[in-house]
């Protein structure tokens, strides 16, 4: 056998594996679980972490102050500094929509050691803690909630007794380049977090999605959150690690009517919101970086090479591996892009996409050891030992 057949044998093993041994990552009906409606609704602080968000504001900030839920809650939204008039914009919208209560924080700068985001969330926590509320929903400020989407998720995490119910939002899919990649984004998020063993108790997977997460109060204390992620880029991921080392049971799914109201309508937005975190979540490790090149190449770049490769140089068996391994791959993306209402001829030019995530990821390794890696909103985060160094 030559090594382009050996290539595609292998990438097929791997499409294979992925298929059945990865949780079953590929199907998207993990949705909320079955719920009903507790005797008693518990009372919930919503923490919106915000910073230059007045581009945003107007679709998202009234989706919350306008929550159908039976019981005591309210809103904190946590100006990190904006240079817009995030802060004022809020207090504007709440004079116009009404609803639920409002609160305008600000805690200045963060410290070394803190992201500005997690800064954030510990000062709408400790507001939070005067109204002694049983949950809190961190929401991020891009995200459009349905009218019942608190009810949902409390009544969801009540129901089967879980300490963190997440929500993946929906992210907008308009542009070219959003189409091309976002659903992509999810796709492969849900490869390295398989949502089914997410909820597994026992399993050490563990994933949230920053942009909607319901957290018992007390579960978050017991945890140390936010204090104990202080530092993460990916900080949805270490809080749900947090939570999840700490004894609580963890859930996370697709979102019907949680909606992200951000757009990325260039290559180059989509570019900065996954280069600036992907080396990160590689621990900023050569090693990794490197096996996750070599991984991403071998699972979706050498299927259609080796395919293309076999017709060329007449090769029955290349050509076949390769174009299996390509049937599975492009059979796992579909479900994927029925969620996102996106049409199926996207679905055989995922290895495209890989190779701009491929890219993306290199570049987010050059622009770390250039000093200016997981740079986001005019502030660039070093390494978490880097930070504790400067303490």
């Amino acid at each position: 056998m030559s090594a382009i057949t050996w290539t595609a044998a292998g990438s097929l093993a791997a499409w294979l594996w992925l298929l059945l041994c990865q949780g079953f990552f590929w199907r998207t009906d993990v949705r909320l679980p079955p719920r009903g409606d507790p005797d008693e609704w518990p009372s919930v602080c919503i923490v919106v972490p915000a910073r230059d968000e007045a581009a945003v504001l107007p679709d998202s900030l009234p989706s919350l102050l306008a929550q159908d839920y039976p019981g005591r809650a309210e809103v904190f939204l946590i100006d990190d500094g904006s240079s817009d008039g995030t802060g004022e914009l809020a207090r504007e919208l709440a004079k116009r929509h009404g609803g639920l209560p409002l609160t305008v924080g600000s805690p200045g700068a963060p410290p070394t050691g803190w992201t500005g985001k997690l800064w954030a969330v510990r000062h709408g926590i400790g507001l939070a803690r005067a109204r002694a509320p049983e949950y809190l929903l961190l929401t991020d400020a891009d995200i459009a909630h349905a009218p019942d989407s608190l009810r949902e998720l409390v009544a969801a995490a009540r129901t089967d007794g879980f300490d963190l119910v997440s929500q993946m939002a929906r992210l907008r899919v308009e542009s070219l380049w959003e189409r091309l990649i976002v659903p992509a984004f999810v796709y492969f998020f849900a490869q390295l977090y398989p949502f089914r063993r997410i909820a597994m108790r026992g399993s050490r997977t563990a994933a949230a999605a920053g942009g909607c997460v319901l957290l018992r109060a007390d579960a978050a204390e017991r945890a140390g959150i936010p204090d104990t992620i202080r530092q993460a880029v990916i900080d949805d991921v270490a809080l749900a690690r947090a939570v999840k080392d700490s004894g609580g049971h963890i859930w996370l799914g697709l979102a019907d009517r949680v909606d992200s109201v951000r757009p990325y309508p260039r290559l180059h937005d989509l570019w900065r919101m996954v280069s600036r975190s992907a080396y990160a979540q590689l621990r900023h490790s050569p090693l990794l970086l490197v096996g996750t090149v070599l991984g991403l190449a071998l699972v979706y770049l050498a299927p259609t090479a080796a395919f293309v490769a076999g017709l060329v140089t007449g090769s029955v068996a290349a050509t076949v591996l390769g174009g299996l391994a390509n049937l599975v791959m492009t059979a796992t993306y579909v479900p994927m892009l029925r969620y996102y209402r996106q049409p199926l001829w996207l679905a055989p030019l995922l290895p495209v996409t890989a190779l701009l995530y491929l890219l993306m990821t290199v570049d987010s390794a050059v622009q770390h050891y250039r000093g200016r890696g997981a740079a986001w909103k005019g502030r660039t985060y070093a390494r978490p030992d880097a930070a504790l160094d400067e303490r």
